[in-house]
């Protein structure tokens, strides 16, 4: 299993991941920094957020903050702010709800609310002053209902459902919690940790990729705009471009054992969700796509790897990188 099983179908395939888009974050000037203890500085407040429904106001600094969206909680906590109140997406019998990546842990625990379905009694109940709902499904009814309990941080405005990217994220919750000068320092260690591996790895620039998932259901690839594929692109991997001309409006295509050439690339990155990897590595039409036979293909078949890879969080990016990166250059022989 990849993540918790209420995660499936199609927002299964954006939920092992987080997807992103190439939207670029808002152009409002940031407030006043943090002081440099860690802590946030009162004087930053109040601070102004722009969202795709409304710019939102925070007057103070927040101090019962609940996490919905795909990696808010971590991204708070990377900044110095435990949740009360935070999504389950990564929770399995009783856990925190963190990716094993995430270094700080809570102090206490918070509340751990549903993902896909959250209940708003629930959330209400917690009296946050601030919700986090920076990568979700994003419908605006969902963002109504949020604002009515506190002031609520949605996704950026031209951004689809999940595919917040991890930069707008970051921007967004540091400005949220007057954490911005944490935001833009954890912001440069991620963008150069990505330009150190694509330095050391040349071979990857201008590298074909195809990036794909397996589930029940069969094959499927993505598109430019997921999270996953923006991760290859900074390391300099192009993605497929026959798998982009398939691309909607949704962040992934589907792929039938019929045009499972498509998934043949320079390099090829599949993973499976919700099943084990043999159920697609024993396929012979698998077997038989030369990036396969050329040992060209990675399997990303470790779960905190592949949560890791699929994140599109600051921490999760920072893990991913040291731990994919290897993998890739093997693959393509360096």
């Amino acid at each position: 299993m990849l993540v918790r099983p209420a995660l499936r179908g199609a927002v299964a395939l954006a939920a092992t991941a987080l997807v992103a888009t190439g939207c670029g974050a808002g152009d409002e000037p940031a407030p006043a920094e943090s002081e440099a203890t860690g802590g946030s500085s009162s004087s930053a407040f109040p601070v102004t957020v722009e969202t795709a429904f409304s710019e939102v106001t925070v007057e103070e600094e927040p101090t019962r903050v609940v996490a919905l969206g795909w990696s808010d909680a971590e991204t708070a906590l990377a900044l110095g702010v435990e949740p009360v109140g935070a999504s389950d997406w990564l929770a399995v019998g009783g856990e925190d709800g963190l990716g094993d990546w995430v270094e700080q842990g809570y102090d206490e625990p918070p509340v751990l609310i549903e993902t896909l379905e959250p209940s708003f009694e629930a959330i209400a109940a917690l009296e946050p002053d601030l919700i986090l709902d920076t990568r979700s499904s994003g419908e605006e009814s969902r963002y109504e209902l949020l604002s009515q309990i506190a002031p609520t941080i949605g996704q950026p405005e031209g951004v689809g459902p999940y595919q917040t990217t991890w930069q707008q994220q970051l921007e967004m919750v540091g400005r949220a919690l007057g954490k911005t000068e944490e935001a833009e320092e954890l912001a440069a260690q991620v963008e150069q940790a990505f330009a150190d591996a694509a330095a050391e790895h040349p071979e990857f620039d201008g590298t074909e990729v195809a990036v794909g998932a397996y589930t029940s259901e069969g094959f499927g690839a993505y598109v430019s705009g997921d999270s996953r594929v923006q991760f290859m692109e900074q390391l300099g991997f192009e993605n497929k471009a026959e798998i982009e001309a398939l691309a909607t409006e949704n962040f992934f295509v589907p792929v039938s054992e019929e045009q499972l050439s498509l998934l043949d690339a320079e390099l090829t990155v599949v993973f499976p969700i919700f099943v084990e990897a043999s159920e697609f590595t024993g396929n012979p039409l698998w077997q038989a796509l030369p990036a396969v036979q050329e040992g060209r293909a990675v399997v990303l078949e470790d779960l905190t790897v592949l949560n890791a890879f699929s994140s599109a969080s600051a921490p999760g990016l920072l893990y991913a990188i040291d731990a994919t990166v290897p993998q890739f250059a093997d693959a393509l022989g360096g």
